[in-house]
């Protein structure tokens, strides 16, 4: 039986033990007259022995999930005959394993299979049944014995309401925990495959190197015949384009903030900043092929007819397109940190004869200028991190160069190039890889602190 069928009942069962444990605490409280008796509202007592009947219910099924092919699977193989195991190499262990799974799901194999992958196979399918038959029977059995446990615990005096926040409150730092380790592990395994290239590859030479070639080289005298890892091409490529992206994206979205924060008729900002949020939604690979096949065409016929020569992939076009894709950030931002600009420093403001341009300019902004900044920063941290508008618009060539004009790469975009395809993660060109991601996640934290910084240090003076 599937999972989610479980799942529902387990949902039903929940939702039964609270009417049940509701109607339990009326009933020992003497009726609903008498509810006054209860230490806490009927509520919580169903509250409880819902969470009684769910929680153990819901994380045996979850480790039950995560283990039982693994199980099966050694069961299975155990039951092969030892010759057939011998000789296997992991990876043909992996498609005989693929194969037994297979057959044993229904789904036809592109060729005949072996007596032994029949014989495995029945005997994977008979080891599942079995399992489904005590997931079921374990699942019954633990709701059980959760809502006698409910059902016994519900008297006057018991503290429902106490236990029943308590466990949410368990709950809530439970997935807050988990967030957290989800950030930590993914920080730690990038930080010790970057120690891997390190030990390959001086940090000085990453750091400070100009040339980036990370390929194998083909004959002796090729450029980074042994490898080169100068990532400062990659990271000037970077700048620029982000660069470029908020040159476009920081007036224009700051500008719409203030026109329909202060400006704009209600009707107006109703339709207007739904319509602006639309590009935020847009995928960044339609931007993608928008900068790939109108932008860069267009700049370089542009530049063309004013005797400048633009290359088909150009800095100038990825960032031009990048900054449209981020001005939705802008604009949201600052218009939310404009509208919390208390509306005391207006009304002071206009008392003292101050045209609404002016108040905008020398009350407002001041006001808000924490909060724009905040998210004038979060946007460059959107900007340094995208990679498909890139791609497709300023090309893959590692150029140290500051002219827009010329194509560029950035950090994002190798790394992508060097995950692709068949790796090896024992060698320095594909180790370059974390050493980016980690030396772009500690400059976007860096512009993140420096963000909530200024935050902090200038709200105070317009609390």
């Amino acid at each position: 039986m599937s999972p989610s069928l479980l799942l529902f009942i387990i949902l039903a069962a929940m939702a039964l033990a609270y009417h049940l444990g509701r109607k339990r605490a009326i009933g020992v409280a003497g009726g609903l007259k008498k509810i006054n008796r209860l230490h806490s509202l009927p509520a919580y007592y169903g509250f409880y022995a819902a969470l009684w009947v769910g929680l153990p219910t819901l994380l045996l099924l979850l480790f039950w999930a995560g283990l039982q092919d693994h199980i099966l699977t050694a069961l299975t193989l155990a039951e092969l005959p030892a010759e057939t195991m011998a000789n296997l190499s992991e990876g043909q262990l992996s498609l005989l394993v693929s194969d037994i799974r297979n057959l044993a799901s229904g789904n036809l194999m592109g060729r005949e299979p072996s007596a032994e992958v029949e014989v495995a196979a029945a005997h994977y399918l008979r080891l599942q049944g079995i399992a489904n038959i005590t997931l079921w029977t374990l699942v019954g059995a633990m709701a059980l014995a959760g809502m006698a446990w409910a059902w016994q615990r519900t008297t006057p005096s018991f503290r429902a309401r106490n236990r029943v926040e308590s466990i949410v409150m368990i709950l809530l730092i439970l997935f807050s925990s988990i967030a957290i380790l989800t950030t930590l592990g993914i920080l730690l395994s990038v930080l010790f495959e970057s120690i891997r290239f390190f030990q390959k590859v001086p940090w000085t030479e990453f750091l400070f190197g100009t040339q980036w070639s990370p390929q194998i080289a083909l004959r002796a005298e090729q450029v980074g015949a042994s490898g080169a890892f100068g990532a400062i091409p990659l990271f000037t490529g970077t700048l620029l384009v982000s660069f470029i992206a908020m040159l476009l994206a920081v007036p224009v979205g700051l500008l719409s903030a203030v026109y329909l924060a202060e400006y704009a008729p209600r009707a107006v900002r109703t339709w207007a900043k739904p319509v602006l949020e639309i590009l935020a939604g847009i995928p960044t690979v339609v931007y993608g092929f928008f900068a790939a096949l109108t932008v860069a065409p267009f700049m370089r016929g542009l530049g063309e007819s004013v005797g400048l020569d633009i290359a088909s992939e150009s800095a100038l076009a990825a960032g031009l397109v990048m900054g449209i894709m981020i001005i939705p950030f802008v604009s949201s931002l600052s218009e939310d940190v404009i509208n919390a600009v208390p509306q005391s420093l207006r009304d002071g403001s206009y008392a003292l004869g101050a045209t609404q341009s002016e108040t905008i300019r020398r009350v407002i902004f001041p006001a808000a200028l924490p909060g724009i900044v905040g998210g004038v920063l979060l946007a460059v941290s959107r900007a340094i991190g995208e990679t498909m508008i890139v791609v497709m618009a300023a090309g893959l060539a590692a150029n140290l160069t500051a002219n827009p004009f010329e194509s560029v790469t950035t950090v994002t975009v190798q790394i992508v190039t060097l995950l692709t395809g068949d790796q090896e993660f024992d060698s320095a060109k594909t180790l370059a890889a974390f050493a980016l991601g980690l030396t772009l996640f500690v400059v976007t934290l860096i512009l993140n602190v420096i963000a909530l910084h200024i935050v902090r240090k200038y709200r105070e003076q317009y609390d």
